[in-house]
């Protein structure tokens, strides 16, 4: 869909200890084999720092980077992979609760890695639909360091999943960047590349695998790798392609293109090749040391690149992002002022 007068007016970003991937291969946590491979270098460690605190200090360095009044913020998307609080609990309510932010609606959105995409979408039709919204917050935060899943391998060779926040706050006023189109699809024949044969109904007996070991079972007996990733390739190009021609604009037009924090060899082959794009214009070199901060990829490498200047005014940029089931989004924003933080 084309857009019209949505702008990002500030981001926030939480990432606390840096962990090398140096180290995890000293330590027998990953195989050396596989960091050589993937091109990752490490990954982000909060601790004990729970998802939801990182998600509200995420927003808060947003708002104090914005003129906007936290009043004037009259909804708010969170959207999370991992674990957020216990069971029936409502990770937004406590977010908007430690930001002092009434007055405001709040959804929580569970797309996977997609998720910071799919609340942007969510926003964009309440900023310019009937809801009449004019400023938004978006919250995505994660922190693997429980027990149930392996950071280094949970998620297969591809990934380190890494522990941080990020938060955007949009506004129909003003900001430092413009989000010019953004398109949104499913491929449900993927669906049980991540959901495998498990029960769609807890009894308490069974034994549910990683998500891993859930994809490695599907390619094995359902659909070979080579021509999943082949279908979910052209998917995902057909859904960027569409987000170009909405934004008017061809992929030559692109500054920097920016993926999901994966394995630098996926980046190529399914989004920067298909696209006729050099490696050199993806955010890979930022990303690969980052980790996979689930649904926040894209948010915070958005960050480090206007902050540091690496895109400016004119420049267009590409955010794209999956998930399961196999969703995807793909977003152009342009880039119209450097902001006061920008370094």
């Amino acid at each position: 869909m084309r857009v019209e007068n949505v702008h990002i007016d500030s981001l926030g970003v939480v990432l606390l200890e840096w962990a090398s991937a140096e180290d995890a291969v000293a330590a027998g946590l990953v195989e050396r084999e596989t960091v050589e491979a993937n091109g990752l270098t490490g990954t982000h460690v909060a601790g004990d720092v729970p998802a939801v605190d990182m998600a509200v200090s995420a927003a808060r360095v947003a708002l104090d980077r914005s003129k906007t009044d936290p009043d004037e913020i009259t909804t708010h998307v969170h959207s999370a992979v991992h674990y957020q609080g216990p069971q029936g609990s409502y990770p937004p309510g406590y977010i908007l609760r430690e930001l002092d932010m009434a007055d405001t609606s709040s959804l929580y959105l569970r797309q996977g890695c997609n998720g910071m995409l799919g609340g942007l979408e969510v926003a964009i039709g309440q900023l310019t639909g009937a809801a009449g919204h004019t400023a938004a917050l978006l919250t995505s935060a994660e922190n693997f360091s429980g027990p149930d899943v392996n950071r280094w391998k949970g998620y297969g060779q591809g990934y380190f999943l890494s522990d941080g926040a990020a938060a955007v706050l949009l506004s129909t006023e003003a900001g430092f960047a413009r989000v010019r189109s953004l398109h949104a699809g499913i491929l449900p024949e993927l669906e049980k590349w991540h959901r495998g044969d498990g029960p769609l109904l807890l009894t308490g007996d069974e034994h549910t695998d990683d998500m891993a070991e859930r994809a490695t079972r599907f390619t094995d007996t359902e659909l070979p790798l080579s021509e999943t990733l082949e279908k979910l390739t052209y998917f995902n190009l057909g859904i960027v392609q569409r987000a170009l021609v909405d934004a008017d604009l061809n992929a030559a037009d692109l500054a920097k293109v920016v993926p999901i924090n994966m394995d630098g060899r996926i980046i190529e082959y399914s989004v920067m090749l298909p696209l006729g794009l050099p490696m050199e214009k993806s955010a890979w070199d930022f990303g690969k040391a980052v980790g996979h901060v689930g649904g926040a990829d894209v948010f915070i490498t958005l960050e480090h690149l206007v902050r540091t200047r690496e895109v400016g005014p004119g420049d267009h940029v590409l955010l794209i992002s999956q998930g399961p089931g196999w969703i995807c989004t793909a977003c152009v924003v342009t880039i119209t002022d450097l902001p006061a933080w920008a370094v």
